[in-house]
């Protein structure tokens, strides 16, 4: 049903620690990869903005628009003339 590549078992052959780790002998390259994300979302501006401070500033609108939405916060309205 599957097929497997040849290729793609030599590549994965590579990786050290068969012997003592098994299918596990991936995790800290995933380990690293995740650690190497987080910090580029964490240092690294596009424009003037990181990951984090879009999310903030998203989370933020977001409680304020339920605020709006549950009555807590009544928006100025300037009389109609």
């Amino acid at each position: 049903m599957f097929h497997r590549s040849k290729t793609i078992k030599d590549v994965l052959n590579i990786v050290p620690g068969k012997r003592r780790l098994g299918p596990y002998r991936f995790l800290p390259i995933f380990f690293c990869i995740g650690g190497i994300m987080e910090w580029i979302m964490i240092n690294v501006r596009i424009g003037e903005e990181t990951f984090y401070d879009v999310y903030r500033r998203k989370q933020s609108e977001r409680e304020y628009q339920q605020k709006i939405a549950d009555g807590l916060i009544v928006l100025n309205q300037s009389p109609a003339k």
